[in-house]
């Protein structure tokens, strides 16, 4: 089989699954893991987000989709010349990722044969079943099984941690220009690891909000996790907004209970490292209860 992954989550779950023979192709985000790294990209977004702040590319993205109906575009000439027979997307958030819609449209272009398959993920169990999904049109399903297996009793362990812990109040936030609070998977991963998301619906889009908005939740947690932005990046901008943040979170940040974490590999994308968005997260809010959780990188104190 030749995959063709537009989806970094979807990479990351063929890696996971040993197919990486298999993978023909990855989109222009897929970082990660770096064994797979030079394979040729077939999508770009339509501007450069590089170096840009945070309100910028929330503009820019705004713009291409009001203009185009998309923020990326795909190769078709460079995908075609790879010659997959399966192409893994998703529906989930046309911001984010390749939709499946563009997917489609390329499908059409190289021909019968090449099958579409959408990874459309909302909760952490959707994430689990869309490994098992990749397995299962990859032809392994048995080791989908083995994969979850190994992720779920992760997530059990994390779990446990927090059991019977006090849950603190957590406000995490998603971007900060303008701010948004987490949707979809990350405010279970909140309560996976022992604490209250404040704000954001699990299973839901992810949401704009006002700082006024977020003055009134006197969190004793802060979580700052930009989407697609790494751990220094994302410093960069709680630097930016600290004048906002002290005002939304100033219990958090004068008991040292305000983070930076790596939005981008561990809670911003829907795949197997998930999990270890769940135990960093359990390993900030209980530290005493997962101490052999590695940070470094990962996480930092603001």
């Amino acid at each position: 089989m030749r995959m063709a992954s537009l989806l970094a989550s979807a990479t990351e779950m063929v890696c996971a699954l040993g197919l990486e023979d298999h993978l023909v192709a990855i989109s222009h985000e897929c970082d990660y893991p770096p064994e797979v790294l030079d394979r040729p990209r077939v999508s770009r977004p339509r501007f450069d987000p590089a170096g840009l702040p945070s309100g910028a590319i929330d503009a820019a993205v705004r713009q291409a989709m009001a203009r185009y109906g998309a923020v990326y575009q795909l190769d078709e000439e460079r995908l075609r010349a790879v010659g997959p027979d399966l192409i893994l997307t998703q529906a989930v958030c046309a911001v984010c990722a390749v939709p499946t819609s563009l997917a489609e449209q390329a499908a059409q272009v190289l021909g019968a044969g090449v099958r579409v398959v959408s990874l459309d993920a909302h909760t952490v169990a959707d994430i689990l079943e869309a490994i098992r999904v990749v397995a299962t049109v990859a032809g392994v399903p048995e080791r989908g099984e083995q994969v979850v297996a190994s992720l779920e009793q992760r997530l059990g362990r994390a779990r446990r941690a927090g059991g019977g812990a006090d849950r603190p109040g957590v406000l995490a936030i998603e971007w900060l220009d303008p701010p948004f609070v987490p949707g979809h998977w990350v405010p279970e991963m909140i309560e996976l690891a022992g604490g209250r998301c404040l704000a954001g619906a699990r299973g839901r889009p992810s949401r704009q909000v006002s700082w006024d908005e977020l003055a009134v939740l006197d969190p004793e947690v802060l979580i700052v996790m930009p989407c697609g932005f790494g751990l220094a990046r994302a410093r960069e901008e709680a630097e930016t907004h600290a004048a906002e943040l002290l005002r939304v979170a100033p219990r958090a940040l004068e008991g040292a209970q305000a983070f930076v974490v790596d939005g981008s590999a561990y809670f911003n994308r829907s795949g197997p490292r998930v999990v270890d968005g769940v135990e960093i997260l359990a390993a900030l809010l209980h530290p005493d209860r997962m101490p052999t959780v590695d940070l470094a990188g990962r996480a930092e104190a603001l």
